[in-house]
């Protein structure tokens, strides 16, 4: 795919930030507390990429009877003691320094409620201009809205954005907008470029940069 990204769009759990840890301890805190058994990979891997709530529908699946109550627990359960367990990815805050003055950067996450906090306490909140999570977006990844509102906030069309991303879901996302794929850490995603650290996007995005 033929792009001249002036606009760089970052999912955030496994491209931000490795939160598998901070995930994992969140969900097996909701499973312990209403007698589920410990989350297996395949589930770890399904709460990685979509909502909380999806997430909690997802794990109780077969425990129909407690439903209601993981996801009420859920709700009042604050994800910000599990920040501690998240680690932001290697290189994140060198390259935004180096991209803040010659891209426009935004980010679409399906998180909800804990997207602002994470940015605050990593201090990178002033690295973005718009934020989209699921809360403020119509609908979640893989629906289109949220990408298609960070297009129209900018005025770029869909070959003039990058959106950096690790999954399926993201994949389906890009897909339905138009917009290229980087895949992060994921050679195994049919994406339209693979990166394996910030290095390397910043090697591949210096082809398009208009400053050195």
């Amino acid at each position: 795919m033929k792009i001249r990204p002036k606009l760089l769009v970052f999912d955030c759990d496994g491209v931000l930030f490795d939160s598998r840890e901070a995930n994992r301890a969140y969900y097996e805190d909701i499973c312990r507390t209403l007698g589920r058994p410990p989350l297996t990979e395949e589930e770890l891997h399904y709460v990685h990429m979509h909502t909380a709530e999806e997430s909690v529908r997802y794990l109780f699946r077969d425990f129909p009877e407690k439903l209601e109550k993981a996801l009420e627990y859920q709700r009042n359960l604050p994800y910000e003691k599990f920040l501690p367990y998240m680690r932001m990815e290697p290189g994140l805050r060198e390259f935004l320094e180096w991209a803040r003055p010659r891209f426009r950067l935004a980010i679409s996450t399906n998180r909800t409620t804990t997207m602002g906090r994470l940015l605050e306490i990593y201090g990178l909140e002033p690295y973005f201009d718009l934020v989209m999570t699921a809360l403020k977006s119509p609908r979640p990844k893989p629906y289109p809205e949220a990408l298609l509102v960070i297009l129209e906030h900018f005025g770029v069309p869909p070959e003039e954005a990058l959106y950096i991303g690790d999954s399926e879901v993201d994949l389906k996302l890009c897909r339905a907008v138009g917009v290229a794929l980087a895949a992060y850490k994921n050679p195994s995603l049919p994406a339209d470029f693979h990166l394996k650290s910030y290095e390397e996007l910043r090697d591949f995005l210096s082809n398009f940069s208009e400053e050195d």
